[in-house]
């Protein structure tokens, strides 16, 4: 069946100072050939690939807008097809009348991810540098930003590729001595295929070490703000967002509820909740807030204790201190401007936590925070050059049936199967990695990746 040309509008739709159609197919050029009028009478098809021609979008003999019109020629374009991308006026009617018009001029209207689906369908960029295109539009901070745009780059499908093609001779050679034992010899074949297949199992263990980094690389770091009622959480709450979001009073137990922000701190995104107080009470709404900053502490990938150090500490503090000694938490001694009777030396060694000597109120310490955050996730600066970083949860659940089959294989080598059990757990291993770049994977789950792209993309 002939391809469709697809068209959508591929920015965002609000006023702006330029908007683009995206036409693709083997259509586009035709269809683009229709509407679109310039001093040259040759047809776009006769023109060179990857230039710009300025002229006007007409319907009929009426001038709709002033436009260029670029086009890409297959296979050298997004989608590996005939691609034409006309640049407008970027008015939101402007840019729905412009498409309006190519779709009645034959194009159909693009589907979610269409022209990226399309891309991977036509062999340009495999499933796991698609699945990063969305991740670089999404991306909420500099550390995310970096890691799909490597991705994108094929960072993770050449990684993939170079351990499947490894797994594949071995399964070709397995398969060629049971075909054919007089010619191929399988004696001693299984201590060699030990030490390889542990050297797969250790370089699936790496990738899959990386993913705890790249979810929060890539969602940011669930962070929640406890303390006792006045220690100071609101305060800095407001001071890390910078305006005043929380309701800051000398009143105890001003905070009843939740507060959830997002945070960009130096390159690292924090999804930070401010809860209530955390103290025994009898306010039944309070008990409520306090209950929900208890549930929201044991979901959290960070918590931050927020000490008032201008009173001395009580059983209250006891109770959080021994919730979170186990727990990934930093200790701030809040109030370091007023007149201290807690010193950051006893709170450290009772809490068994880093302890900053802060003041939200004059805004002090915080830099100190925030390096202390870096260092407890990213362990210093992260490098993109030859580290690979698992942020995509897909490709984590299918490293992990990865490593499962792998290590069934070195089991089957240890208790002296047969070679065709190798074989077959090291198809399945090598099935699981092909699904992660798109090799091995069935239509709906190709559909349902697509469906969660923006349009136009």
């Amino acid at each position: 069946m002939k391809a469709e040309t697809i068209a959508a509008i591929a920015t965002a739709m609000s006023d702006s100072g330029i908007g683009i159609i995206r036409v693709s197919g083997p259509e586009a050029f035709s269809i683009t050939d229709q509407i679109f009028k310039r001093k040259s009478k040759k047809p776009l098809s006769e023109e060179e690939a990857n230039t710009i021609h300025y002229g006007f979008i007409c319907d009929g003999e009426e001038k709709i807008d002033e436009v260029l019109v670029m086009i890409m020629k297959a296979p050298r374009s997004y989608t590996a097809e005939d691609t034409v991308e006309i640049d407008c006026h970027g008015g939101v009617l402007m840019m729905k009348k412009i498409l309006e018009l190519v779709i009645r001029k034959g194009a159909r209207a693009a589907d979610p991810g269409e022209f990226t689906k399309r891309a991977f369908l036509n062999g340009r960029i495999d499933l796991s540098q698609a699945e990063a295109v969305i991740d670089v539009i999404q991306a909420k901070n500099e550390y995310a930003l970096k890691s799909s745009v490597s991705q994108l780059r094929g960072s993770v499908s050449k990684k993939i590729k170079a351990l499947r093609s490894e797994i594949l001779y071995e399964i070709a050679f397995i398969e060629s001595a049971l075909d054919d034992p007089e010619h191929i010899s399988l004696d001693g074949y299984g201590e060699r295929l030990s030490g390889l297949v542990q050297s797969w199992i250790d370089q699936t263990e790496h990738l899959l070490s990386s993913a705890d980094k790249g979810k929060v690389m890539k969602e940011g770091i669930k962070t929640v703000i406890v303390g006792k009622p006045n220690a100071g959480k609101s305060s800095l709450m407001n001071v890390l967002v910078g305006e005043e979001r929380a309701i800051v009073t000398e009143i105890a137990g001003t905070t009843r509820d939740t507060l959830e922000e997002h945070i960009y701190l130096h390159g690292i995104s924090l999804n930070v909740v401010d809860t209530a107080g955390i103290r025994e009470t009898k306010d039944v709404v309070e008990q409520i807030g306090v209950s929900r900053a208890r549930n929201a502490a044991k979901e959290a990938d960070l918590i931050i204790y927020v000490v008032d150090g201008s009173c001395p500490l009580d059983e209250n503090d006891g109770e959080i201190m021994e919730f979170i000694r186990d727990k990934k938490a930093v200790v701030l001694l809040n109030k370091s401007d007023l007149s201290m009777v807690v010193s950051a030396e006893e709170l450290e060694k009772r809490s068994c936590h880093k302890v900053i000597p802060i003041s939200a109120k004059e805004e002090t310490g915080i830099e100190s925070l925030e390096e202390e955050i870096k260092a407890m996730f990213y362990q210093g600066d992260i490098r993109f050059n030859d580290e690979i970083y698992i942020t995509n949860v897909r490709h984590k659940a299918a490293l992990e049936e990865t490593e499962k089959s792998l290590k069934m294989v070195k089991e089957s080598i240890e208790n002296g199967m047969p070679e065709d059990f190798y074989s077959i757990d090291l198809m399945d291993a090598y099935g699981q990695l092909g699904s992660i770049i798109g090799e091995e994977i069935g239509e709906d789950l190709v559909n349902e990746i697509f469906s969660k792209f923006c349009m136009g993309k």
